[in-house]
């Protein structure tokens, strides 16, 4: 997926799946690297126009894909990476 895409509302593909592909192509752009955290959900909701709900199941999906981690209270990381293409 394009980093700089947007989220197409009359796609096929979910919006909160096109925002996970969306914060996984900005990981791999180097937007946001291992260890640093990504914007709050409630920014991410602002700049892609979803809902916050939206944001919180992308980030749940990638959470559970081991490319994002969540610290309580603190945020969301971007979980370090092994590089390969069958790193998942």
């Amino acid at each position: 997926m394009d980093p700089d895409a947007t989220i197409d509302h009359g796609a096929p593909l979910t919006p909160y799946k096109q925002l996970a592909g969306i914060i996984v192509a900005r990981i791999d752009r180097g937007d946001w690297t291992p260890g640093r955290a990504i914007p709050a959900e409630e920014r991410l909701a602002s700049e892609y126009g979803v809902a916050r709900t939206t944001v919180h199941r992308a980030i749940r999906m990638l959470v559970a894909d081991g490319v994002l981690f969540v610290v309580p209270g603190r945020g969301t990381y971007v979980a370090e990476r092994d590089g390969g293409p069958e790193a998942t």
